[in-house]
């Protein structure tokens, strides 16, 4: 036997301690009777009254919780094999890590605040493939194109700005690398998020959109960073700023042509992002999640057999069965008659 929700049997031992606290309370109860009413007067009284049926009521209540607590829990046992479906989209992710990524309007970084972005995007995707491509001023694949969610996260938590030896930022070539890393004939609409402040020091991207459009691949910019800009880290231990050779500390700011251009020219959106949402998730909930999927694999799946029922059907029996129990007696009970 298996259980599809195991996390419910955790609460199963606490019946044990309502019981008793119940069961306590109906102790109470008959000795607050007992001091109004002497226990000889009861015959008298209340001749059809039997109490001797309410801790058996209790322990049938007490049963049946625990029953549907387990079906709760969702037991299985017996299966059957079934062929399995998958559907879904390629998603790239490539991400900028140059030196400005480390620039702080996005507090704590860029670069920190597009890995967050990238999480809470994985927790949108259902059977979708999505990879990694870091880039600077070259570019890699870093995590190929998969559905194992958990080593992707592993992936992203490696990146870090400086993971690319060559400085600087080239878009074109870190979207070539992308467009390579998709597989051929695949029916599906394929996603690039590209995710950068947008500066690019060599290389033309928008060159690429013909190619873009013929593979059918949808750009999608995330622009990380603010038009005012900030002062760019040096990025060595002793902390200070990055300058130019005339000396001058270099101020890095979001470029959004060219990412505005790139999503509109390939039929994907731009959106600028801002402290605590970097618009991943919106972006794909209102445009990507419409896109064409296509069966990405079919494998064979042992489905096992759900068996629930049958601990709820016995709970409705304990319940019935306590329903059918009377407090009243089916003879009233003698009593000794009282003297005038």
């Amino acid at each position: 036997m298996r259980w599809g929700s195991v996390v419910w049997l955790y609460w199963l031992p606490l019946v044990i301690p309502v019981t008793w606290g119940l069961w306590a309370l109906l102790r109470r109860r008959r000795r607050a009777l007992a001091r109004l009413v002497a226990p000889s007067m009861l015959p008298l009284l209340a001749p059809h009254w039997n109490p001797a049926p309410a801790f058996r009521r209790l322990l049938l209540r007490m049963a049946a919780l625990s029953l549907l607590v387990v079906a709760l829990a969702r037991p299985q046992w017996g299966f059957h094999w079934e062929d399995v479906r998958r559907t879904g989209l390629d998603v790239l992710v490539v991400l900028d890590t140059s030196r400005s990524m480390m620039a702080s309007d996005l507090p704590p970084s860029r670069l920190q605040q597009a890995k967050w972005g990238v999480r809470d995007l994985l927790r949108q995707l259902q059977g979708d493939r999505v990879g990694l491509i870091p880039f600077a001023g070259s570019s890699l694949l870093q995590c190929p194109l998969t559905i194992d969610y958990a080593a992707f996260a592993m992936t992203l938590d490696d990146v870090y700005a400086g993971i690319i030896p060559r400085g600087g930022t080239a878009i074109e070539q870190a979207l070539r690398t992308a467009i390579q890393s998709f597989p051929e004939n695949s029916a599906a609409d394929r996603v690039i998020l590209l995710i950068t402040d947008g500066e690019d020091h060599e290389g033309e991207p928008l060159k690429l959109l013909p190619e873009l459009k013929e593979k059918n691949i949808r750009v999608y910019t995330i622009g990380i960073g603010t038009l005012e800009g900030e002062m760019m880290p040096a990025g060595n231990d002793q902390g200070g700023y990055f300058k130019d050779r005339q000396g001058q500390i270099v101020q890095t700011r979001l470029q959004e042509d060219v990412l505005q251009q790139l999503a509109l020219g390939s039929g994907g959106t731009y959106v600028r992002s801002a402290p605590g949402d970097t618009g991943l998730v919106r972006v794909f909930n209102e445009s990507i999640t419409h896109l064409k999927r296509a069966e990405q694999e079919t494998r064979t799946a042992k489905i096992y057999e759900e068996r629930f029922v049958w601990p709820i059907l016995a709970a409705l029996a304990l319940l019935l069965w306590e329903a059918l129990l009377s407090d009243r007696r089916k003879q009233p009970q003698p009593h000794a008659e009282v003297s005038a």
